[in-house]
Order: C-alpha cells, then sequence, then structure tokens
C-alpha cells in the first residue's frame, strides 16, 4: 500500500488526493490503535527506567511514526500514529478523581511529551524518499 508522490519533490503522499479504500482506511485506524498502546507503554516505561526507559519509549514511537510513514507511503501514517499516540498520553496527564496521574512533574515527562510531539512531527514533514526520475517516453516505443 503505498501511495504515488505526484511532484518530485520528495513525494507529498496520497493521503488526501488519492481516494481512500477500506484497506486504507483499516491501516490508518491500526496505525491509530497502535499509536495510543506505544504511547500508554511508553508513558510508563520513560519513568521506570529514567533516563534508558525515556530513550526506549521516544525510540519506539519514533519507530512507529516512521514504520507509518514507510508503511503506508503517505505522511498521513505518521498522523494516524501520532494522533492515537497524542490523544493517549493527553489522557494520562489529566488527573483522576482519587488524585493519581500517571506523569509527575520531572524532566523526564516533559522530555517525553514534547520529544514525542516533536519527533511525530518531523517524521511528517521529513516526507519520504524522493520517486526515481521517469522518463519522458514509455521504452517499448
Amino acid at each position: 500500500m503505498s501511495g504515488s508522490g505526484g511532484s518530485g519533490s520528495g513525494g507529498s503522499g496520497g493521503f488526501l488526493t488519492e481516494p481512500l479504500k477500506p484497506g486504507r482506511i483499516a491501516l490508518y485506524a491500526l496505525l491509530l490503535v497502535v499509536g495510543a498502546v506505544v504511547g500508554i507503554a511508553g508513558a510508563l516505561l520513560q519513568s521506570a527506567w529514567f533516563p534508558g526507559g525515556l530513550l526506549l519509549a521516544l525510540l519506539g514511537s519514533t519507530g512507529l511514526f516512521y514504520g507509518g510513514v514507510r508503511l503506508t507511503g503517505t505522511r498521513g501514517g505518521a498522523f494516524a500514529g501520532g494522533a492515537g499516540w497524542l490523544v493517549a498520553v493527553m489522557l494520562l496527564t489529566s488527573t483522576r478523581p482519587e488524585g493519581d496521574f500517571v506523569f509527575g512533574a520531572g524532566v523526564g515527562s516533559y522530555l517525553y511529551l514534547l520529544g514525542g510531539m516533536a519527533l511525530a512531527v518531523m517524521c511528517a514533514t521529513l516526507g519520504l524518499p524522493a520517486q526515481p526520475a521517469r522518463p519522458a517516453a514509455r521504452l517499448g516505443k
């Protein structure tokens, strides 16, 4: 499942230019769910083994975002995974009525929140590898 880039500027992806097929919708939904799972796992891991857990959580998030781009062939793959990650992480930042919360006020929590958002944006905006130049005419003629 890869979208065509259109222009030769590194491929803007076909996220909004191609019709959405059921398989593509299912892939984006899967990335959304996996993004939420990675966000929850990273939130628990980053504080458990600071600084190694923070680095591992950020590496896992980066793998999700960049893997989404490569899997879908569009920048929307990073957007879908990042949206799931962001929703899960933002829900975990709020306190519960009992006063419990997942994120503390330490520097690791802020690095995970801001670093994860920055990595999602970087993976989505760096784009796809450039498409090889196509010849002006078909080779068989």
